[in-house]
């Protein structure tokens, strides 16, 4: 019995099966694209799907907002998507700490923040993605990263068994983190607050515009390409693509943003094949210049 069949026979209430779905409208770029994709709006059931997987040596990748997974024309394995229930009124009361499910956005927790005035919160305002995938990533602004306030962190691990992630200071690195393990599935965080700040609805809402201003954030997009070279003779990675005079530059359905050169922009009708020829050829071009390979930020 295949991987899909065990998994439709035994009808989990809290999973739901698409089979060769449009996923274009699944990412932030909108590249085109299409796929499996298994939809699961529970604990239980993430672990019934994981131990089904484990069954049939099923492999699978976990799509949370698509904001930094440029998504393949036609995918090979299924895709994860946790939609668990969330109860926004929960954020509607100052807390010292927030057990939130990892497919709540951070554009609620950002409003939260904002209302409540919660403290340490500022540093994902603007990212368009959902708590799970922003820890995975790390994910953060000029304002601070999403690490800082993740207390801990609970998993259901390749065989189905719950894991708590305790949070040190080990535990995050610039746009990454250290614990996850092949197969790992974050399903939910504590975040924590660090005090009562007044200033922060003023600090969100001034920090947002500047995001306006200074980013592409109507264009379809996966955020930043390529992470800042943080090595000897550190770099930013959009800086240096200015510098090559590449901004504004198009590659068949492709652009780099005239607003900030470390954003690809589909201007539709990409799709990932023409995201891996354009950011290898500035990659080449930005090694040429300045003999620093520049990692991406993107997860293909």
């Amino acid at each position: 019995m295949s991987f899909f069949t065990a998994l439709e026979a035994d009808q989990h209430p809290d999973i739901k099966i698409s089979r060769a779905l449009d996923l274009t409208l699944y990412s932030t770029m909108r590249l085109i694209a299409k796929g499996d994709l298994i939809e699961i709006a529970s604990v239980e059931g993430l672990i019934h799907f994981q131990k089904t997987c484990m069954q049939h040596n099923q492999n699978f990748r976990v799509l949370g907002w698509g904001a930094n997974q440029p998504l393949p024309e036609v995918a090979t394995i299924p895709y994860l998507k946790l939609n668990f229930p969330f109860d926004r009124t929960y954020l509607e009361e100052i807390r010292n700490e927030y057990y939130l499910p990892a497919s709540v956005s951070l554009a609620n927790l950002t409003k939260a923040a904002s209302q409540l005035c919660l403290g340490g919160w500022e540093g994902f305002t603007g990212v368009p993605a959902s708590l799970g995938g922003a820890i995975v990533m790390n994910a953060g602004t000029g304002l601070g990263e999403i690490g800082s306030v993740v207390k801990e962190v609970f998993i259901i691990d390749k065989t189905g068994t719950k894991k708590v992630h305790q949070v040190t200071k080990d535990s995050f690195v610039y746009r990454n983190q250290n614990f996850l393990e092949d197969g790992d599935v974050i399903y939910a965080a504590t975040l924590i607050v660090k005090g009562v700040d007044q200033e922060m609805p003023q600090k969100i809402k001034e920090y947002l515009a500047y995001r306006n201003k200074t980013q592409p954030m109507k264009a379809w997009t996966c955020g930043c390409m390529f992470k800042n070279y943080t090595g000897a003779n550190a770099c930013r990675a959009g800086e240096s693509i200015d510098i090559l005079g590449m901004k504004g530059m198009r590659y068949k359905n492709l652009r780099i943003s005239p607003i900030h050169a470390n954003f690809l922009e589909n201007l539709g009708g990409a799709n990932l094949e023409e995201v891996k020829e354009f950011t290898t050829l500035i990659s080449d071009k930005l090694f040429e210049k300045f003999g620093v390979r520049f990692e991406l930020e993107l997860k293909i």
